[in-house]
């Protein structure tokens, strides 16, 4: 399980990996800098201009450990990935699923999870920051999401669903720069800003969110589950639409609260970020390192699985939401149990 949690992150655009023995070896203009088993790694992730080499990207995919691409900037380009040891019942009875009136109830239980730990989210930043924000303003936003999570339950249809994400979404972006209660000169959120993030807190969630994404594809390809064909967000070209409908569940007990504390505990500050000429705000080299160091730390948090009961590190969860998914598929429970923060 320990194994699980080593991701390799590679932030210097300037360095290059290659192959010797059984080892990742990280150079730059040929020195060498780390040298890593492959047997300890779970994945690598790539935010370097040089590469990897192919004997390397081989031994890799022989030891099933993808390398994921992004560029310097954040942005994803793409995975490599070894032969899929998945079971075919497995994938045949998602596509079956997707395809069926079934999905909506999978679909409705990952948004009313996203709304309800949303929804967690403002309640435990209302009691901590209750001097310092609008508590007013925050609490309306919570009670009109409880109305929302209701109607979920009812929901007839996907296309009324993602209406519904969509007003819960709104209604938690609303108040979400009330949780940013220092640096609030240099660090604010007015509304969601994607391709490109326009601010320096949009810049994290962007970041974040797509490495949650990313660890989430590999776990699901890693039960035998097809990351690319989802239940709530349409499938499209290149987009990982399963890993998408699961991080929903996820994203603001590990993305955003991590991305607040980031912020409110001093851990990072504006030499961190760098804006471009499209005025895009992107996270610079130092800042991605930063960033990324404080997000390796939190992976080894323990929280009790609410649906497990059992202790896990914060790293595994992606891959523990995936095997309760590959569960269901597998009919050995009768439903999927989207990921609820407790406490």
């Amino acid at each position: 399980m320990k194994k699980l949690l080593n991701v390799l992150y590679v932030t210097n655009p300037d360095y290059y990996l290659r192959k010797e023995g059984l080892n990742v070896v990280v150079t730059l203009e040929g020195k060498r800098m780390g040298r890593f088993p492959i047997h300890i790694l779970r994945q690598i992730v790539c935010f370097n201009y040089m590469g990897v080499s192919p004997d390397l990207m081989k031994l890799c995919m022989e030891e099933h450990v993808p390398i994921t691409f992004f560029t310097p900037y954040g942005k994803y380009c793409g995975r490599v990935v070894g032969a899929s040891y998945g079971n075919i019942y497995t994938r045949k009875k998602q596509y079956r699923l997707a395809e069926s009136e079934a999905s909506l109830d999978v679909a409705r239980n990952m948004i009313y999870a996203k709304a309800y730990n949303s929804r967690k989210v403002l309640i435990r930043g209302r009691l901590d920051h209750k001097e310092t924000l609008d508590c007013e303003r925050v609490q309306e936003a919570i009670d009109a999401m409880k109305t929302w999570m209701a109607e979920t339950k009812a929901c007839k249809d996907k296309d009324s669903l993602r209406g519904m994400e969509g007003v819960i979404a709104r209604l938690y972006f609303s108040v979400l720069d009330e949780l940013i209660v220092k640096q609030r000169e240099d660090f604010y959120f007015i509304e969601r800003s994607k391709r490109p993030p326009m601010d320096r807190f949009n810049a994290l969630l962007s970041f974040f969110y797509a490495i949650l994404a990313n660890e989430t594809a590999a776990a699901l390809e890693g039960v035998g589950i097809d990351a690319y064909a989802g239940l709530f967000h349409t499938d499209r070209p290149g987009r990982a639409s399963m890993a998408l409908d699961m991080i929903e569940e996820m994203r603001a007990f590990v993305v955003d609260k991590f991305c607040l504390s980031l912020v409110n505990l001093n851990r990072i500050d504006k030499r961190h970020f760098e804006v471009k000429e499209n005025g895009a705000c992107l996270l610079n080299d130092k800042g991605r390192e930063i960033a990324l160091n404080q997000w390796n730390k939190r992976a080894q948090e323990e929280i009790i699985h609410p649906f497990t009961e059992e202790k896990i590190k914060l790293g595994l969860l992606p891959h523990v939401q995936a095997q309760l998914l590959n569960a269901y598929l597998r009919e050995d429970i009768e439903a999927y149990p989207p990921f609820m923060m407790g406490g």
